[in-house]
Formats: structure tokens, C-alpha cells, sequence
């Protein structure tokens, strides 16, 4: 069994870039926390994002913190590091997609009635600043997930999942009503 693993694990290197993507992306600006954006990784994988963007002073592989929580995902998925964030989202802005960012502000809308427009790039900042202003103001959605008990906001890997988790839930279902 154990002689197999390498194999199935080369595989599924080769397998993620056959597989039908979901169309979105993720912007991670100045995440701090190499845990944080090694889970980034692991969820991105698990949903078939079309790609990762780690930007401003986000770690990016090959870092053993990363290593850690992403599991091998971080071979695996499509990730790109960008020193400026905001020129990134005007080239996103440019191809066509809709930059979402996750924030806790009363401009934002329930991640439950918010309706994507894909391709789309959900944009999540550091883990206790947020998102720059420069690149909010790039942003032309802001969604917000709900918050019911006393904590109004959930970590930042965290709360990655939950958005995802939501967007693929909405695409599939865009998928199959068409």
C-alpha cells in the first residue's frame, strides 16, 4: 500500500490540471500567517480553484509552515506571487472578473443573497487590518458572512472556506439550471 502512495500522489499532480475548474480565484493580500495561507491552499484544491494569488508580504512556497496545513495541495494548485496587489486586480478587472472582497462592513452584503457574476476573484486581506484601502477601492463587490454569535469575524483561512464552500455551492447550482 505504502508503494503506491507516490504514484497516487503524482497522479492526482497531473489529474488537478484535467479536472473542470471552478471560475474563480483567490487574492490573498498580506496575510501574515503561513498556516493561514498553507489551508488557503488545501481548500483551494479541494473546490478545483483556478488559481491562487498570494500578493503584498504573503509567504509562498516553499515554506515548511505552508507545507504544513496545505498537505501537498501547494503542488497542485495554480499560485502566483504579486508584490503589488492592486495592479494584479486591474489585470483581473481587465479579463473580465468580478472582484469580491470578504469584509465584515455594514456595506457588505449576506454571502447568502450575494449573486456572483463569474469569472470571479474573491479578495481576502490581513487577519486583522482587512483589505487595503487601495484595493477595496478596486473591489466592486463586498460580501460579508453572518455573524450570530458575540465574535464578528472568523479567521481569515477560516472564513476562506466557508466563501468558497458557498461560491461552488452557487456555481454548481448555476450550472445545473441552465
Amino acid at each position: 500500500m505504502t508503494d503506491r502512495l507516490p504514484f497516487l500522489a503524482t497522479e492526482a499532480a497531473r489529474g488537478y490540471e484535467s479536472i473542470q475548474k471552478l471560475p474563480a480565484c483567490v487574492l490573498l493580500e498580506n496575510v501574515r500567517s503561513m498556516y493561514n495561507v498553507g489551508s488557503f491552499f488545501r481548500t483551494s484544491d479541494a473546490v478545483a480553484l483556478e488559481k491562487l494569488y498570494l500578493t503584498g508580504y504573503t509567504s509562498y512556497p516553499p515554506k515548511k509552515e505552508i507545507t504544513k496545513t496545505a498537505l501537498g495541495a501547494e503542488d497542485r494548485v495554480p499560485w502566483e506571487h504579486a508584490t503589488h496587489p492592486v495592479a494584479l486586480a486591474n489585470s483581473l478587472i481587465s479579463r473580465g472578473y468580478e472582484l469580491a472582497a470578504l469584509e465584515t462592513s455594514t456595506r457588505a452584503v449576506d454571502l447568502f443573497d450575494w449573486i456572483p457574476r463569474f469569472p470571479v476573484c474573491l479578495v481576502f486581506g490581513h487577519e486583522v487590518d482587512g483589505v487595503t484601502p487601495e484595493l477595496l477601492e478596486r473591489c466592486e463587490s463586498f460580501v460579508r458572512i453572518p455573524m450570530l454569535g458575540a465574535k464578528h469575524s472568523l479567521n481569515v483561512a477560516t472564513a476562506g472556506g466557508v466563501a468558497l464552500y458557498e461560491l461552488l455551492r452557487k456555481y454548481r447550482n448555476l450550472l445545473h439550471n441552465t
